[in-house]
């Protein structure tokens, strides 16, 4: 089988059998042990807990309850079969001028009315993975390179570079100063690169920071363009959680830095952004570049024919976001919902002794168990992680899968759950932080039981236990590139 299938791959193209889609790194290995025994709380109240998934699951019941007040808004009822023919037959790759004027107007919403977008710079792609590769195509040639702060979202490599044959140069930050970036890191990285001949093409930042959940301050923007516009190369603003602020400081958007600076090429500065994080849609696959150079937007358009969004979406979302007391409470609402949520995570692991770092933005909180590591290593980092997805069945992401330096720390996805499910979550937290704390004291003389460390009892069982692929989640070193994926979740929408 081992002959036929190498034979089998000579038989397609490189690309296509490359290893660059990141499908067998630790992040995904999570949402396949999830896929094998996912959570129910009746049919499979024991199984594997969806913490991977960076899904905005809070607010859809506002969503479908516009739809149920609005249903001329869609072409599949009574009420809306009228325009049926219009939407169905053929559109242009440019979409429809409602729709564009739409998500320009929530854009600018978003940003708090600070800043205005152009509809005829707003080019459609499949989702901000498909956004992100189409800007990636426009912008650089095979072989170029983006710089990109880490810990930095993990599908990057295949959302920039697995099709386009493009570079992503990550470069360190650290816990020292909340991982936020800087422009010494930044300068050596470039140079860096530039010593090892590599053509840099670009920075591609997130703001707010998937993993992180935090938002850049106006002085670090105006730091990153003027180190770009300095070097000429490009800034590629990922601002897909733009509206999942649930704190201060506010989100500011590299668009605002931009009109309130005297010197700067604005030809140099791209937005990527997307309906799947702050409105919770990523199954209608809305990814929108905004490029303020005009020979991308032409370029990008001509490409975007391979990644459109439905004209079928593009209608209902058009009549959605321009009803602006929707718009209004919907972002209103959401905000409050997401940092209620927040609040019930960080501060019942703040009970057991876990703390997060402090963050005001995106679905998800980057957890500290640094303390809990046999090891400062890579390899105590992956024999903690599959402790908490083979034993404590929560699929939380490991940080080395996001480029972080500091081995312990895991990203934690909270909106894409209801209230039950993140009890049960805690409740197992508690439980397995509680065991290895009992175990501790059982072991070690009381005077030095409030001094040692207790982690290497959080180990539990799993270290004498072999988890293959029908039990747990398996080691790096064991999984197979030519594993069949019945169910993969690299087919689903961005996290």
């Amino acid at each position: 089988m081992g002959l036929e299938s190498e034979q089998s791959r000579l038989l397609l193209s490189k690309i296509a059998t490359s290893d660059r889609h990141g499908e067998n790194s630790p992040y995904f290995d999570g949402w396949k042990a999830y896929d094998r025994d996912p959570f129910h709380p009746t049919n499979n109240p024991q199984g594997v807990i969806q913490m991977g998934l960076a899904e905005n699951q809070l607010s859809l019941d506002l969503i479908e309850d516009w739809i149920r007040k609005n249903p001329k808004a869609s072409i599949c009822t009574a009420e809306g079969v009228n325009e049926f023919k219009n939407v169905a037959i053929f559109q242009d790759y440019h979409g429809f001028p409602e729709f564009r004027k739409a998500i320009a107007k929530f854009m600018s919403k978003v940003r708090g009315g600070r800043v205005t977008f152009d509809p005829e710079r707003i080019v459609m792609g499949g989702g901000a993975t498909g956004a992100n590769e189409l800007v990636t195509f426009c912008l650089a040639d095979p072989g170029d390179a983006f710089l990109v702060p880490s810990p930095c979202y993990p599908a990057f490599g295949r959302d920039l570079g697995w099709r386009t044959g493009v570079q992503v140069l990550p470069f360190q930050c650290d816990s020292s100063n909340g991982f936020q970036v800087t422009k010494k890191a930044l300068e050596a990285a470039y140079n860096k690169a530039r010593e090892n001949n590599i053509n840099v093409k670009g920075l591609i930042i997130t703001n707010p920071s998937n993993p992180l959940g935090t938002t850049l301050d106006r002085d670090t923007l105006v730091e990153l363009v003027s180190f770009i516009n300095e070097k000429n190369i490009h800034l590629v603003c990922d601002e897909i959680y733009a509206a999942t602020v649930f704190n201060s400081p506010n989100f500011v958007s590299v668009s605002e830095i931009i009109q309130d600076m005297e010197y700067v090429n604005r030809d140099l500065i791209h937005v990527v952004y997307s309906l799947s994080k702050d409105m919770g849609l990523p199954g209608f696959r809305v990814g929108i570049v905004y490029s303020y150079n005009d020979l991308v937007v032409q370029c990008a358009r001509k490409m975007s024919s391979f990644g459109l969004v439905s004209s079928q979406t593009q209608h209902l979302l058009a009549s959605m976001l321009s009803d602006e007391e929707f718009v209004e409470n919907f972002l209103k609402e959401s905000s409050k919902r997401l940092a209620k949520r927040y609040n019930t995570f960080t501060k019942g692991l703040e009970q057991v002794g876990i703390t997060c770092l402090k963050s005001n933005a995106g679905l998800f909180f980057w957890m500290d168990l640094r303390r809990l590591l046999k090891e400062q290593t890579i390899e105590g980092e992956m024999e903690l992680w599959r402790v908490i997805i083979n034993e404590v069945k929560l699929n939380v992401s490991p940080g080395s899968s996001f480029h972080c330096s500091e081995f312990g720390w895991f990203r934690v996805c909270f909106a894409n759950m209801d209230d039950e499910t993140v009890k049960v979550a805690l409740d197992r937290i508690r439980v397995f932080v509680c065991r290895g704390k009992e175990e501790d004291e059982q072991q070690q003389p009381a005077s030095t039981v409030n001094t040692k460390r207790w982690k290497t009892n959080l180990r539990l069982s799993f270290s004498s236990r072999r988890h293959d692929h029908q039990e747990g989640v398996m080691s790096p070193h064991m999984m197979s590139p030519h594993s069949p994926m019945p169910h993969s979740p690299l087919v689903r929408a961005r996290t």
